[in-house]
């Protein structure tokens, strides 16, 4: 059975109730428009849940040059993105849910409750307030015509809105509602749509059995990565597959690059960024009587068991205090392939910047606007995926008004 939508006054419809997809509804609300939000999940925010039980790391506090430089060669859609819609903007928002804030140690910028439902549940209220409709369940499969095709419980349903957001995600995590099966549905719209591929993800490293059995899972903290001439400040876990956390993540567009050109990639890290070399050589020249070299590291320079394991992954331990401080300063990994879309936070990859225009809108499908992730755009963790999606948001709904506006 199929149902079909005609409605009379302006009726905006945002495909994925995820960040994007909701703030521009609310921003669409606001401006008196009715607004229907269809999310293929049984509920909205999925993936926003999944990031609070992390803490739900909204934005960071750094300067604004070097908060924009972490999404590469996307910086300068950022920029326009983010000059609408900024740190302050998004903290000033979170509170008036309710939901005070607060700068970590990192710079990075949290809700005082640490998790994304009390937030969530908020925001899900001001748009109930606001007159906007969510269809759970309803899953969108393409256009036939004007119209909008939707699988929902109670068979197809078509409806042709007035304009239409699409922030359905990219193709990380699908289980949460972010499969990337849109793209061929917008490729037969002639939208050039970059292949996608995982972001903010962990990579491989061949680790001796022994040391995956006794140390996956433990984290290597505070370290710094080193990737060629990048250094990275942050922590490390040891996985059975290899290594994943922060500073991994920071490098990881870097990292999978190499990868895909080379097959295989060396990074260094610093297992005591605290210690300069010279400090770590005095320091391991004191004697060691009858203690063996592991119970010697961890007395003389703190390096905890996991530390001193990954050592002696990287080869023969040196003997002299010299050699073994530089050792710990810059211990070699090699990294020889990454995980899956299905284990990556983030993708990048999805609609080029190029098919859209200073509207947010595609230039091959006038009246249809795109935010999120589904844009060809990646970012660290941090803040900056968050951030960014929300502020995508922003500017999709506004370059929607500024449309309808044109159109009298």
């Amino acid at each position: 059975m199929t149902h079909s939508d005609r409605q009379a006054e302006p009726a905006i419809h945002v495909i994925g109730a995820g960040p994007a997809g909701l703030t521009a509804a609310e921003h669409l609300a606001q401006a008196g428009l009715k607004v229907v939000v269809h999310e293929q999940t049984p509920s909205p925010a999925r993936k926003l849940l999944m990031a609070g039980r992390g803490g739900l790391n909204l934005t960071h506090s750094e300067p604004m040059e070097r908060f924009l430089s972490r999404y590469g060669p996307a910086a300068e859609t950022a920029r326009a993105w983010i000059a609408d819609f900024g740190p302050d903007d998004l903290i000033a928002w979170v509170g008036g849910l309710g939901q005070p804030t607060f700068v970590g140690s990192s710079g990075r910028v949290f809700p005082r409750a640490m998790k994304a439902s009390p937030l969530l549940r908020a925001w899900l209220a001001r748009l109930e307030g606001l007159g906007v409709e969510i269809r759970t369940r309803s899953r969108w499969i393409g256009w036939s015509g004007p119209d909008l095709v939707f699988e929902t419980p109670d068979g197809e349903r078509r409806v042709r809105p007035d304009a239409v957001v699409l922030a359905l995600g990219g193709a990380s995590w699908p289980r949460l509602g972010s499969d990337g099966d849109w793209k061929p549905w917008l490729e037969a719209q002639g939208v050039a749509v970059a292949p996608f591929r995982p972001a903010n993800v962990g990579f491989d490293v061949d680790w001796s059995a022994a040391f995956r059995a006794r140390f996956a899972g433990r984290p290597l903290k505070p370290v710094s990565v080193r990737l060629r001439d990048r250094t990275v400040p942050g922590e490390v876990m040891v996985t059975r597959y290899g290594l994943e956390g922060g500073a991994i993540y920071a490098l990881s567009a870097a990292l999978r690059e190499a990868i895909e050109a080379d097959g295989q990639v060396d990074i260094h890290l610093d297992l005591k960024p605290g210690l300069t070399v010279e400090q770590l050589t005095e320091r391991l020249a004191r004697p060691r009587f009858k203690a063996s070299l592991a119970t010697h590291l961890r007395k003389t320079v703190k390096l905890d068991p996991s530390a001193v394991a990954l050592l002696r992954e990287t080869g023969s331990l040196p003997a002299d205090p010299l050699s073994l401080a530089q050792r710990i300063k810059a211990a070699p990994v090699r990294l020889t392939g990454f995980q899956g879309l299905d284990r990556a936070i983030s993708t990048a990859g999805g609609v080029a910047l190029e098919a859209v225009d200073a509207r947010s809108m595609l230039i091959a499908r006038p009246g249809v606007f795109v935010a999120g992730e589904m844009l060809d755009w990646e970012a660290p963790t941090g803040g900056y995926l968050l951030q960014a999606s929300f502020a995508s948001g922003v500017a999709a709904a506004r370059g929607l008004l500024d449309w309808l506006g044109s159109k009298g």
